[in-house]
């Protein structure tokens, strides 16, 4: 009876987290006339798959994509290697710098993004990056590393010091210590913190409209906010194709680095 009641709450969870992508991906191929009618049901009456042929020809969707993978990888790879080594230190130093550290995280993630986005435009457009992917992404690098860094840090305070000094006493440096042993019983970690910068890299949207003015270097959000008219008119299945267009990437980053995130969970609990 308890595995039972186990499972319905696992399946009411599953269904409470897929509804919203389930409902996304019908509108995707409903036609504008159902999609404003009063009669709601799931199925469409007549599929519409139109809409998708139509989100990729307007407003440059396929190239706005390719400019917010590339942003969303770059910006990844760069948050894990200045947060991989600065985690490593903060979770092993004690003392007033690390209070400090800590400090400056936590402050960072309560303090209002509204209110540093004029510095930060001022200071790209000093810098030549004004309007730029490669300005994006060093914001998207800013913004995400506080929050990389606190949860990297955890992963390392999670590993015994004890096995960094086994491997100190078997003769091995510093430097093979970090490479043999810490960063290996790190892949979940890094892993973890991989997908929460890709995902919100991808789809950042409050950046990009703001430090973004050329329609081609337009992001995939930015590209998505133009299916709306400018007298309100939206185009509701165009729009919701694209979202779904939009999700596929994620999927994807998400199902690639899954197997990562499973084989390093075994290796670590092996290596431990």
């Amino acid at each position: 009876m308890k595995r039972a009641a186990q499972y319905v709450a696992l399946l009411g969870y599953l269904l409470f987290l897929g509804f919203p992508l389930v409902w996304l991906i019908s509108a995707s191929v409903k036609s504008s006339r159902e999609l404003n009618s009063l009669h709601v049901s799931l199925l469409p009456e007549q599929w519409q798959w139109s809409n998708y042929s139509e989100a990729l020809s307007r407003q440059g969707l396929v190239h706005s994509a390719w400019n917010s993978l590339m942003v969303a990888l770059a910006a990844t790879a760069l948050v894990i290697v200045i947060a991989l080594p600065a985690a490593y230190v903060l979770a092993r130093l004690r003392g007033k710098i690390r209070a400090a550290g800590v400090g400056w995280i936590l402050v960072s993630q309560v303090f209002p993004v509204v209110l540093v986005i004029l510095p930060l435009f001022l200071i790209l457009r000093t810098i030549g990056l004004a309007d730029s992917l490669a300005g994006l992404t060093l914001v998207h690098v800013t913004y995400m590393l506080p929050f990389a860094l606190w949860m990297l840090q955890g992963y390392v305070a999670a590993i015994p010091v004890e096995l960094e000094e086994a491997g100190a006493m078997d003769g091995a440096s510093r430097f093979t210590v970090l490479l043999r042993i810490v960063f290996p019983l790190l892949a979940p970690g890094v892993v973890a913190t991989a997908m929460f910068s890709f995902v919100s890299s991808w789809n950042e949207f409050f950046f990009a409209l703001v430090l973004l003015q050329s329609p081609e270097n337009y992001t995939l959000p930015i590209t998505l906010k133009m299916f709306i008219g400018g007298e309100g008119k939206v185009a509701l299945g165009p729009l919701a194709a694209g979202a779904v267009l939009a999700a596929i990437p994620s999927i994807v980053f998400f199902t690639l680095l899954r197997r990562k995130l499973t084989g390093g969970l075994m290796a670590g609990a092996v290596k431990g």
